[in-house]
């Protein structure tokens, strides 16, 4: 198992109107719950919006980064930092991360 088999790159998961068009909130913690129960945590790296970590079962890492822009040296050295520890806990682990669109960050 390679190391990006273990991450998964999402847009924003939303509520309300916004999931129409974007990831349902819901949906998101189904899928993970279903696929990867307890072995998973999710990195929201934008800045404008966040959203109740409890979808996630309180797994969910905040690193506010604008959109449109570099991320902060020190930010993604927080970023790394966390990743590291949190794959070498157990090889089931898996990372979700995300921005709004999901490409951009």
């Amino acid at each position: 198992v390679s190391s990006t088999d273990r991450i998964i790159a999402m847009s924003f998961p939303s509520s309300g109107k916004q999931s129409f068009y974007r990831n349902p909130i819901e949906e998101v913690a189904r899928f993970l719950d279903t696929k990867h129960a307890d072995h998973y945590k999710v990195y929201n790296l934008c800045s404008e919006k966040g959203y109740d970590p409890k979808y996630f079962h309180y797994r969910v890492e905040r690193i506010f980064i604008d959109d449109h822009n570099v991320p902060a040296l020190q930010d993604m050295l927080k970023f790394t930092a966390s990743v590291r520890q949190w794959m070498s806990q157990d090889e089931k682990n898996i990372i979700a991360i995300h921005c709004k669109g999901g490409k951009g960050r």
